[in-house]
């Protein structure tokens, strides 16, 4: 603690223990309670006690109080737990006699203030802080502190309940590595004191009558097993499950029980254990009973958990995946009668009558397909599977899901009828399986079906009752799937099937475009944009892109009145330019095909544009055709990025001016890269007045970057600030030897070196500096190579660069100004002077 902290603490503390004073923030509490966590963390002994006995005689004086607000005497029990986690201030502060008016038999929870949550949560944060040590282990089991923490489980505060679950997770845990104790077996162990307590507690919970008793005991055990306990104490683990595992199967199979959600996740916790990883056994046995006799729903996260694990039983895994293929089989069962197609399982884990019955009711239909759908793109997301998935049948289902969901399938069979009703405009369903069908478009085994998948699609694409979330999901998952397409026309010349199916999208995409709905124009711009990305260099795509009326439609969209979708046409536009402008063989007819008056129509965008959006996807597309090299010779690359800049750094959006340094970074790497024999790398003080140097100098001030770059450094939003310091301490890696970085050079009596002087003088004000020139001006000339080498020399920019990193509330958040605004608060300051922030 500094001297200056020390002098405050004492009216601080005299301020929080007075009840005259006004409450104080919450928020100033809880950062004065991490400054006191920050305190103790790293010294044990019991020096801030002795040092600053006003600590103790706050916690007196409150404890003095007849009626203390919650919000101090919460306070107050969070930090006497702080102060308490070590072993010195610990028995320093029972020699005080405090802490058993805090957290034993005579402390808060017997009195009114009990009542109050606030107050019962700051006990249980007090003593999780305080037990860190056998000596606060030993005291709370002897003052009854067990007790209190077993019934905090059931607390209608469902913070107060979680919080007390996770302490008596700590506290077991914290017993065995603070104990010598070992398990030797099931009948032959000795559990430490506290965690004996906690075992047996358990036990009886389990047993009880109560049910939610039961499902705390539940939940602690999940919690338990899933923290490091189960990992790290492998031999307590098996002791701990075994003397439970024959309440948990009797669990599974009471009906009257209603816990199996709760169990199923206990079930994967202690799966991920070592002890029972890749073991056969009672164990998975009981996993498997689990899969068997819990509701499809509360069997699904446990199944597609178990399939994530590495070690597992293979019949186990094999098992789970059939949870979860089991309402895709319904489904494929109940769309055509006589059976047209065979189903996914030739037989199911638990009754088939039971998943139909959910799949009947509209209220759980939609539910149970959404959760499957959501676990099915999870495992095909998964680059290592140790099982096999149908991936053809399961296609063949999500395709028969979208039917139902939009009318197209009219099944005969009773059930069929009954799924397609409760799906019909189903918006949930139809996105969960746009989705996972995106997902399948990795795999390699779909391709008989690409044909009929494409008229399901482009019928979404087409239909007027498709909503605007679920057309773009239908977007993106064909977007996937004509990249799989063109993969698959690649490898066995189906050129015209690929033909057709582009000419029917550029068709429907032609229709949205002209969408009355903003959301629709937007999305189907999006989706051009990923079409162009992934196919541009596919001969068929940019036929039937040429040949249709999308490249007009979207040059109108840049006039949009909405701002987003005008956004959108800038990459659009921007993306387009790589066929239309910038490639080889590019068309020459229509405005949206000439370079020029591409480039044109977007920086009147960037200049003119009221909306930050569009001028901000107008800088990312200047940069992107920078990257790709895509700008010109060298020359015309010049007075292009001269003309951006010069039109960003005046823009009111930080973003923008942001995108700015970006292009900025970009051309300096790339003209480095014409320029110098060697990249990248620092040069040696012999090549520094090389020709390639002086020419680079020539060409950045040129281009006015210098003037730009610096100004930046004084910008007022900072992110603009770090990004310039950054570029800037690239091209003075560049310039000038490794050496030199941290040695700035010393600054002559010259007009240049007066002129950099002023910029010294001019960058420490940061962003108040208001004098800082638009053109160069009488103090420093940006555009003169020799002035900029000196710059770049003798300004120190690491400092710069450790300045604009810190914080903008490291001052105002230091320890000493939050106790000074405290005692501003409360009125002891006499000027009343406090720290904004």
């Amino acid at each position: 603690m500094t001297r200056e902290c020390a002098v405050l603490l004492p009216g601080v503390c005299a301020a929080l223990a007075d009840p005259r004073q006004p409450g104080l923030d919450d928020t100033c509490l809880e950062k004065l309670l991490d400054w006191f966590r920050s305190l103790t963390w790293f010294d044990p002994t019991a020096e801030l006690l002795q040092d600053n006995p006003c600590l103790t005689e706050l916690i007196t004086s409150v404890l003095a109080l007849p009626d203390p607000s919650p919000s101090i005497l919460s306070f107050t029990l969070q930090l006497a737990g702080i102060l308490a986690s070590s072993e010195s201030r610990f028995q320093h502060l029972q020699q005080e006699k405090l802490l058993g008016r805090l957290f034993g038999r005579e402390g808060p929870r017997g009195s009114t203030a009990w009542e109050d949550a606030l107050v019962r949560s700051a006990w249980v944060k007090g003593v999780h802080s305080m037990v860190h040590h056998q000596p606060a282990l030993h005291f709370l089991c002897s003052t009854g502190g067990m007790d209190v923490i077993f019934a905090l489980q059931g607390d209608p505060s469902l913070f107060v309940a979680s919080a007390a679950s996770q302490l008596l997770v700590h506290i077991l845990t914290f017993s065995l590595e603070s104990e010598t104790s070992k398990a030797l077996s099931a009948k032959d162990c000795d559990w430490p004191a506290c965690a004996q307590m906690i075992v047996k507690h358990i036990e009886e919970s389990l047993q009880s009558s109560s049910a939610s008793h039961i499902e705390q005991s539940l939940k602690l055990l999940s919690s338990l097993f899933g923290s490091y306990f189960g990992s790290c104490y492998a031999a307590w683990t098996e002791v701990l499950w075994l003397g439970i595992a024959k309440q948990i199967e009797s669990f599974l199979l009471e009906e009257t029980v209603q816990a199996q959600p709760v169990l199923a996740n206990l079930l994967l916790n202690v799966a991920r254990s070592p002890v029972f990883c890749g073991t056969a056994g009672s164990f998975w046995a009981l996993v498997t009973s689990a899969l068997e006799h819990l509701t499809p729903v509360q069997a699904g996260p446990l199944a597609v958990g178990l399939l994530k694990l590495c070690k597992c039983p293979q019949d186990v895994r094999i098992q789970a995946l059939t949870v979860l293929l089991q309402p895709m089989d319904c489904i494929l069962r109940a769309a055509s009668q006589p059976l047209e197609y065979a189903g996914l399982l030739d037989e199911s884990v638990s009754d088939p009558v039971t998943v139909e019955s959910l799949l009947s009711s509209k209220t759980s239909c939609a539910s149970l397909l959404c959760q499957t759908l959501t676990h099915l793109e999870k495992l095909l997301s998964l680059k290592h599977l140790r099982v096999d998935l149908p991936c053809v049948s399961l296609l063949r289902s999500f395709m028969t899901i979208l039917q139902f969901c939009n009318g197209f399938l009219s099944p005969t069979s009773p059930l069929g009828s009954t799924i397609s009703r409760n799906l019909i405009n189903c918006f949930r369903v139809q996105k969960s399986a746009l989705d996972v069908l995106a997902a399948l478009s990795e795999k390699k085994d779909c391709d008989t079906l690409i044909g009929n998948l494409f008229d399901i699609l482009l019928a979404y694409l087409h239909s007027p009752n498709t909503s605007p979330t679920v057309l773009k999901k239908t977007f993106q998952a064909t977007s996937k799937w004509l990249v799989h397409l063109q993969e698959l026309s690649c490898s066995n010349s189906q050129w015209q099937q690929t033909e057709k199916i582009l000419e029917d999208v550029f068709l429907v995409l032609q229709k949205r475009l002209c969408s009355p709905c903003w959301e629709v124009r937007d999305s189907s711009l999006e989706f051009l944009t990923a079409m162009v990305k992934c196919l541009r260099d596919q001969k068929e795509f940019r036929h039937c892109l040429l040949s249709s009326e999308v490249l007009r439609l979207t040059e109108n969209l840049l006039e949009d009145p909405e701002s987003y979708v005008r956004a959108s046409a800038v990459t659009a536009v921007g993306h387009l330019a790589f066929i239309t402008c910038f490639a080889p063989e590019s068309p020459v007819i229509g405005n949206l095909c000439n370079k020029e008056n591409t480039v044109a129509k977007l920086q009147e965008i960037l200049s003119t544009d009221s909306e930050g959006f569009p001028r901000r996807a107008v800088i990312s597309i200047f940069t992107v055709w920078l990257r790709e090299g895509c700008t010109g010779q060298l020359e015309d690359t010049e007075q292009f990025v001269s003309r951006v800049i010069q039109t960003v750094e005046h823009d009111l959006d930080w973003e923008v001016r942001l995108g700015g340094l970006e292009l900025v970074e970009v051309f300096c790497s790339q003209t480095i890269c014409q320029l110098s024999q060697c990249p990248y790398a620092p040069v040696s003080s012999a090549v520094t007045s090389s020709t390639p140097q002086n020419e680079l100098l020539q060409v950045f001030c040129r281009a006015k970057l210098f003037g730009f770059l610096f100004r930046s450094l004084c910008d007022c939003d900072k992110p603009v600030g770090q990004r310039a310091c950054d570029v800037l301490i690239g091209l003075r890696g560049h310039f000038y030897p490794m050496s030199t970085l941290e040695n700035p050079q010393e600054i002559g009596d010259s007009p240049a070196g007066r002129g950099i002087a002023w910029l010294q003088r001019t960058l420490r004000q940061g962003s108040l500096a208001q004098n800082f020139p638009t053109d160069g001006g009488d103090e420093v000339d940006f555009q003169d190579p020799e002035s900029m080498m000196l710059a770049l020399g003798a300004i120190d920019l690491l400092e710069l660069h450790d300045e604009l990193n810190k914080s903008s509330d490291h001052v105002e958040e230091s320890p000493q100004s939050l106790l000074q605004d405290i005692l501003a608060a409360v009125g002891t300051i006499e000027d009343n002077e406090v720290d904004c922030y």
